[in-house]
């Protein structure tokens, strides 16, 4: 099990974490579902990846109470960090992303990889 412990928590490097950790567990789910073009792939990915679906995949969590109060407050964290401007998406829209990806960060470097897994089967399930 992987656990480790930061010098200094910035929710960005939660984030930024969160962000590979994420995209991998899409990516083995849409490979195992049988997509297997390249090109396929990557669109595909889009409706899970791009801030506009964490988004969104975000507030279906938090609607149907999926998520810990302790989750909630991890996003929280993520979401108020300062962080760079985006092309692709609105100020609100990239940073509840940047939240999302701040609990998929943190709960990676907490080890805490079924939760992860229970977040992401979540999600591809609905």
């Amino acid at each position: 099990m992987l656990v480790m412990v930061m010098k200094s928590e910035n929710p960005l490097v939660m984030a930024y974490m969160g962000d590979a950790v994420y995209e991998l567990y899409i990516r083995e789910y849409l490979i195992k579902s049988g997509i297997c073009k390249a090109g396929d792939l990557q669109k595909s990915s889009l409706d899970y990846v791009s801030a506009k679906s964490q988004r969104k995949h975000l507030e279906r969590l938090e609607d149907e109470s999926f998520l810990t109060e302790e989750e909630i407050d991890i996003v929280k964290w993520g979401r108020n960090a300062k962080g760079a401007k985006t092309k692709h998406a609105d100020i609100v829209t990239y940073r509840l992303a940047t939240g999302f990806e701040a609990l998929i960060g943190k709960l990676y470097f907490e080890g805490k990889i079924e939760r992860i897994k229970d977040i992401v089967n979540f999600i591809v399930g609905g």
